[in-house]
């Protein structure tokens, strides 16, 4: 069985959140380079990428309330305007990626996926496993979605990775952002969370900057804590995006950001004064 890792680029890493249509390729193509030669020097690991609509899909779906459900036909309208703009960013990363190398093979969510009340219950699995299979490194993102309830809404790349992670042998989770780690009242990088230290941390976790739709660090953590509690052997890490920071995280040498885990048995390499 090959190792499988899923990898987030945030929308606070690949755009500024506070100006919509901002794209940072430099800091996609850093990424790209990373994981490209994590693949180069382990040909049988397999990672699948998905990113976030920071200030494209984001902004958008503000303005018209597509998470909170579409109905109306100016809703109807919304919803398809916040679907081209988050394919507009999937388009510019796609780029950026295949240019250092990466095999990518882009694929929509919202052409398959169907929630029932914002939580995603259909998306096509094969063509993600048959990349997979071929060594191409399937590139999702967050998207709209149909709703059964709602009519439509928004699916955040953690609620792709919540549903792929019940499909497919996922045994850890990297998600990229502006910042290295989830950070304490103290701005300090809090090493481990698990679903007993939650309740002592869950105040210290606010928003994000600029405009997130699905909740910033406090929704993104509890996403995070309900996926390792139905998937147990899952380990989940909010850090930064420096290039040689993954790369060791990615090759077992080293530990940074906040690991989210569904126990508290002791790790060695947790390594709280290199944050």
């Amino acid at each position: 069985m090959h190792q499988l890792t899923f990898v987030k680029l945030g929308g606070s890493l690949i755009t500024d959140k506070r100006r919509a249509g901002s794209y940072h390729a430099d800091a996609v193509r850093a990424v790209g380079m990373a994981l490209h030669d994590v693949l180069r020097r382990d040909p049988d690991h397999r990672i699948l990428i998905g990113h976030g609509s920071g200030s494209f899909g984001h902004v958008v779906a503000a303005r018209h309330g597509t998470i909170d459900g579409v109905r109306t036909p100016d809703e109807w309208r919304g919803f398809a305007e916040v679907a081209s703009a988050a394919a507009d960013l999937n388009g510019l990363v796609t780029t950026t990626l295949r240019e250092v190398g990466l095999p990518v093979w882009r694929l929509q969510p919202s052409a398959s996926a169907l929630a029932s009340d914002g939580e995603l219950t259909t998306m096509a699995i094969d063509p993600i496993r048959a990349a997979l299979d071929h060594a191409l490194v399937p590139l999702v993102y967050g998207d709209v979605a149909l709703d059964t309830v709602r009519g439509g809404t928004i699916i955040s790349t953690e609620t792709v990775f919540f549903y792929l992670a019940a499909h497919l042998p996922v045994t850890e989770i990297l998600l990229l952002g502006d910042v290295d780690g989830v950070w304490d009242e103290q701005r300090q990088i809090i090493p481990l969370i698990t679903p007993s230290r939650f309740a002592s941390i869950q105040h210290a976790l606010g928003g994000s900057a600029g405009t997130d739709v699905t909740g910033g660090m406090l929704g993104k953590v509890t996403h995070m804590l309900r996926l390792v509690t139905a998937q147990p052997g899952l380990s989940i890490r909010i850090m930064g995006g420096e290039p040689t920071q993954i790369a060791s995280v990615l090759d077992g040498s080293a530990d940074y950001g906040t690991l989210i885990r569904a126990n508290d048995e002791h790790d060695a390499r947790l390594t709280p004064a290199r944050n």
